[in-house]
């Protein structure tokens, strides 16, 4: 990638030059691809739907107004789009009672996600991950493997910064009831 700020390119798009979408496609296809797995699970239905969100980024780019990182507003689509695609299939998740999630210490969650040199505890990982709802998986992912701040994923996903913090914080406890259940 040469340095070249996204601005840039979005000016040249929006200029008529449309080739220069490519460059940006070029410079997020993958990580959006990836975000969009987390989420889907399918390779089929991730490869589409990364297509299917540079298709509509392409049709409002113009509606891009940057008081915001291009690559926030990109990931936005992207969550939306894989959410609202997971919508329409019906799938079945784990459900955990509330009570279970609510009676976890937090020090015991901590213990057990701490060790990320332990691929045992990596392994559980990853399966426990798997059966939470794609919501979940979405949420986990940018903060996890994406290394999202809070707010950028309070902007991508449409919830408040508070209730980002709370999700985060019981998807935590859920995994740990996961894989407690494994063992």
């Amino acid at each position: 990638m040469n340095g070249l700020d996204d601005t840039y390119y979005i000016q040249k798009v929006l200029d008529g030059k449309t080739e220069f979408f490519s460059r940006l496609v070029n410079r997020y296809s993958q990580r959006i691809y990836w975000l969009i797995l987390k989420i889907v699970r399918r390779k089929e239905d991730a490869e589409e739907l990364t297509q299917d969100v540079f298709v509509k980024t392409f049709r409002v780019l113009y509606t891009f107004k940057g008081d915001c990182r291009f690559s926030t507003w990109l990931y936005r689509i992207a969550y939306n789009t894989a959410i609202s695609a997971t919508r329409k299939k019906k799938h079945e998740f784990l459900y955990i009672e509330e009570q279970t999630i609510n009676n976890v210490l937090d020090e015991k969650v901590e213990q057990a996600l701490e060790d990320s040199d332990n691929e045992e505890l990596l392994r559980k990982l990853e399966s426990a991950r798997e059966q939470l709802n794609p919501e979940e998986r979405g949420l986990i992912g940018l903060f996890y493997n994406e290394e999202h701040t809070i707010e950028e994923i309070s902007e991508i996903s449409g919830l408040s910064i508070a209730n980002v913090k709370v999700k985060l914080h019981r998807i935590r406890k859920k995994l740990y009831v996961i894989m407690e259940e494994m063992s």
